[in-house]
């Protein structure tokens, strides 16, 4: 059984500890990169929930969701406005193919369904035009690609 758990002081060192595979590091921003990326979207008044992802007491996944975007993310895509992300998703390398992902998408989807920042209208995504694996998983739940970038990424669309 899979369960959320904010990253804290206690789980940060061993979430740093995950790995994705070596090919998939260009799918997938590193544990420390996303960590300080939600640090700097707090710290600008934004909104950044970062996660470890349990199964059985042992950390497995990362997972972060924001919400809306701040005066930091120049950039920002359209759709952020107002709306949730799924912002990251990673999977250690040695619990990949045993359907943790789709398990932890759904307990994403069950958290901001709880619109803890407020309503949405839409749960948005990105990923990189090669992960094919992404693009499938995503699709299966309902997300939708939009036709916009976030940058090089490809932004898929979920209506809550």
């Amino acid at each position: 059984m899979l369960r959320l758990e904010k990253i804290n002081g206690k789980n940060v060192w061993d979430i740093l500890k995950l790995r994705v595979s070596d090919d998939q590091k260009n799918f997938v921003a590193s544990n420390d990169i996303s960590i300080i990326e939600a640090y700097t979207m707090i710290s600008g008044n934004g909104y950044a929930f970062p996660f470890a992802v349990y199964n059985a007491g042992v950390p497995v996944e990362f997972l972060m969701i924001g919400f809306g975007v701040n005066d930091c993310w120049d950039d920002a895509p359209k759709i952020a406005q107002g709306n949730y992300n799924l912002w990251r998703l990673m999977i250690d390398r040695n619990y990949q193919g045993k359907g943790f992902g789709r398990k932890a998408i759904q307990l994403a989807l069950n958290f901001i369904k709880t619109f803890p920042c407020g309503a949405a209208e839409y749960c948005w995504l990105s990923y990189e035009p090669e992960n094919d694996v992404a693009r499938q998983l995503y699709s299966s739940f309902g997300f939708v690609e939009t036709g916009d970038k976030d940058g090089e990424e490809i932004i898929a669309a979920l209506k809550l």
